[in-house]
């Protein structure tokens, strides 16, 4: 007597589930969770269902496309934001994925245009770079395509992200300037524009506190632009100046160093500067900046293989995932003496 072939019907009356659930669980297409799946791989291969070895695979790997968006300003921060784009790009090809880039431009984010491959659901996947607006990345996120964000979180955003330590590198920051001899360091940034300065904040402040060193609030400049002018002024509005500083950034290190030296001091003879990123200003500037470096590479490669897990359980919870930082001490931070503090 010839064995009754197994059917996908039949699994899902087993189960007491849909055929359509069967069907996706093995498939690795998304719709059921991680538990479903397994337990409908396990019946199948109890009931003797045959299904070939490539659908097996493709519970772990995609053939589709994902997609990459950013505002312009993030875009064109090509020596931070280009390397993590160009990891994206090597691990879609590994895999044998498409990559789509959009820029998202001011009007696009306020009008929440979301790019057409995500309104007519294109693309298996969405990675979003830094920051774009809180109502924008929830309308991309109300498309129910698995997203990952990069380098950037918020209270309001209920998404995997993958981002940097920034406490424990601001931490690790002024830490180094305490070891370094500096009591009276200060801190320079605009910790409204993004999470990640705020937290590199609390990292001054965790340090500070550690140490039993006083902050002086004339020297928490929370709230400058990243301008020459805007620096400049701000130094020379203050009535007496920190031996050291810590920006949240290479960006207004390299601002602050210039200024500085325009104003006649030598660094790191008068002040030690750290910053934070390891980008380009920090390599060229003269001299050297001291600052917190974080795998930018790594950071494309963790967001891909985030992405890929979310697109396979997609009703699992969401995760944060922090990436270490570490000092690289160049020529802008000496020692100082206690007679000097």
């Amino acid at each position: 007597m010839k064995q009754q072939k197994v059917t996908m019907q039949m699994i899902a009356e087993t189960l007491k589930i849909s055929k359509n659930s069967v069907s996706q669980a093995l498939t690795g297409k998304d719709g059921v969770s991680e538990e479903t799946r397994q337990l409908v791989i396990q019946t199948a291969e109890r009931l003797g269902y045959s299904y070939s070895e490539t659908r097996k695979k493709k519970q772990n790997e995609r053939n589709g496309s994902i997609a990459l968006i950013a505002s312009d300003f993030a875009f064109s921060q090509r020596s931070f934001f280009g390397e993590i784009y160009l990891s994206i790009e090597q691990e879609c090809s590994k895999h044998g994925m498409t990559l789509q880039i959009q820029p998202i431009n001011p009007h696009a984010r306020d009008n929440l245009v979301l790019p057409s491959f995500l309104q007519n659901q294109s693309v298996d996947g969405v990675l979003v770079l830094s920051h774009i607006s809180t109502e924008y990345i929830n309308a991309v996120l109300a498309t129910g395509i698995p997203t990952v964000l990069i380098d950037h979180h918020h209270p309001n955003i209920h998404a995997d992200c993958i981002l940097t330590n920034n406490r424990f590198g601001g931490y690790e920051a002024v830490h180094h300037l305490i070891k370094l001899g500096h009591k009276k360091i200060g801190f320079l940034g605009d910790i409204s524009f993004s999470p990640s300065y705020h937290e590199r904040l609390e990292g001054y402040n965790l340090a500070m506190n550690e140490a039993g060193l006083e902050i002086n609030p004339e020297w928490l400049i929370k709230d400058i632009a990243e301008e020459a002018a805007n620096v400049t002024n701000k130094l020379s509005q203050l009535a007496s100046m920190p031996t050291a500083w810590f920006c949240v950034n290479d960006g207004l290190g390299f601002l602050l160093i210039s200024s500085l030296q325009q104003m006649g001091y030598k660094v790191p003879d008068d002040f030690s500067v750290c910053s934070f990123d390891n980008g380009q200003l920090s390599r060229i500037n003269t001299p050297t900046t001291t600052t917190i470096a974080v795998d930018l590479s790594k950071y494309g490669q963790k967001a891909f293989k985030q992405l890929l897990w979310r697109m396979n359980n997609p009703a699992e919870s969401f995760y944060e995932i922090h990436l270490p930082t570490t000092l690289i001490e160049r020529e802008s931070t000496s020692r100082r003496s206690d007679d000097n503090n």
